[in-house]
């Protein structure tokens, strides 16, 4: 461990390390470099972007407003995932100060990174075709960042590779090799680069954590951060690593909406067969994200009975309102006028279907931004071939609560002064540790 701290600070957040997953496989210097993880809590609801806002902000989702991967926007009356403007992250960003200062801030692959205050951004940003299909393509900040990248790593980016059926650990590679180049350039080089490695999420939640496909991709992701480590400190960086959530082993789903249609609550449009919400006129819908659901209600006077059905729901640990919901750091206007806690083993699914003809045409298709719910199902194939799976109970891992047994997994190449607890205080650390580098202009 260096004496002083370098000049520039390398930040990896990496999807699914959990403190419990490496302790279990012996991988706590996860980056084979003297790194040794400690624990740590992390945000709830501990899902992708309500950590990342979390960790840019040292805050709670009550304060920076991502109270899940997707928000119910109540003018539009649409739900819509992992929408990507960096105006979604309500407050100050840790590295304000540093960015007044002179210094220079990039992010790759960061959630609602888009039209951030930073010099350098890099993040999927497909084309879809008009006639269906898309053109795979990166947004990148400056212009050209993407096509050297490509050239360095002799391949595009695999959009593929990166979430759906095909899914894979091995699309950390490419970022890692990446995030290399850019550290190496003395064009790109940020002053702090916060990059992301999603190696370890898929066979995770596939197969859950202690199957022996999910170790494999542990493997992966110590070889890929042991390459980024190494060329960081060559390159003078301080690195920080830390995960996001700890990922549990499912049993099943549990289906809020289905609940909510069989009460006459939930509102249906049918289209040829097909059924669809009608968020125009139903009465209440849940907007699930893996073990949390924000169930919105139209009117005030539903409200008690949303919560009967939805507490005696089976699966269901905690049905929360707003006066309820500050206790946890969750009571933001974005938030559901009820919110469903899971109970171990279990996560929430969005179908509000029972016969598969009822389906949506999304249903069977990868679409983020279309199904109003989190479908990890999305991750294996179904039938017919090509199509996406519908059965739930391929899904062997979840994420989004927090406590004992769940806690994230951080490493730094130097030592903070307060051991950090949590996640809002681990960014708070960080915020510190850029305060004290040198005003100094990037070149």
């Amino acid at each position: 461990m260096p004496e002083t701290p370098a000049n520039r600070l390398l930040i990896v957040q990496v999807a699914a390390m959990g403190y419990r997953f490496l302790d279990a496989n012996d991988a706590l210097d996860v980056a084979g470099s003297g790194l040794t993880c400690r624990g740590a809590q992390s945000v709830f609801p501990a899902v992708t972007c309500s950590v990342q806002a979390s960790f840019r902000t040292a805050s709670p989702p009550a304060q920076h407003g991502m109270v899940a991967n997707g928000l119910f926007y109540k003018d539009l009356l649409k739900v819509l995932f992992w929408e990507q403007s960096a105006a979604l992250v309500e407050g100050p960003r840790i590295w304000d100060d540093f960015r007044r200062r002179g210094r220079s801030v990039g992010l790759m692959f960061w959630q609602q990174s888009l039209a951030e205050k930073a010099d350098l951004l890099l993040s999927p940003a497909p084309i879809h075709k008009h006639h269906g299909g898309m053109i795979q393509d990166c947004y990148s900040q400056p212009d050209d960042l993407y096509d050297d990248l490509v050239a360095a790593v002799g391949r595009p980016f695999d959009l593929k590779r990166y979430w759906g059926p095909m899914a894979s650990p091995t699309v950390g590679d490419w970022i890692a090799e990446a995030t290399c180049h850019v550290l190496e350039s003395a064009r790109y080089a940020p002053d702090c680069l916060l990059t992301y490695l999603p190696t370890l999420d898929y066979d995770l939640q596939r197969f859950g954590p202690d199957h022996r496909r999910s170790r494999k991709s542990l493997a992966m992701l110590r070889a890929q951060l042991s390459r980024i480590v190494a060329t960081a400190r060559r390159q003078d960086y301080d690195v920080l690593i830390f995960g996001d959530y700890a990922i549990a082993p499912a049993r099943r789903a549990v289906f809020p909406n289905l609940a909510l249609r069989d009460a006459e609550l939930f509102g249906l449009r049918t289209v040829k067969s097909m059924t669809y919400p009608d968020f125009y006129t139903g009465k209440a819908f849940a907007v699930v994200d893996h073990e949390i659901a924000h169930v919105y209600v139209r009117q005030p006077e539903d409200t008690g009975r949303v919560r009967d059905v939805l507490q005696g729901l089976d699966g269901v640990a905690d049905v929360l309102e707003p006066h309820e919901q500050s206790e946890i750091g969750l009571d933001h206007a974005r938030s559901g006028e009820v919110l469903l806690i899971a109970e171990p083993g279990c996560w929430f699914a969005y179908p509000w279907w029972r016969q598969k003809h009822q389906a949506p045409d999304y249903a069977t298709h990868v679409d983020i931004h279309n199904k109003p719910g989190f479908d990890p199902c999305e991750l294996n194939f179904g039938w017919p071939p090509l199509s996406i799976s519908l059965n739930t109970s391929r899904i062997r891992g979840t994420h989004g609560g927090v406590g004992p047994g769940r806690e994230i997994a951080w490493a730094a190449s130097w030592d903070p002064n307060k051991h950090p607890a949590d996640l809002p205080g681990l960014a708070a650390a960080v915020r510190e540790r850029l305060e004290q580098t040198e005003e100094q202009p990037h070149a």
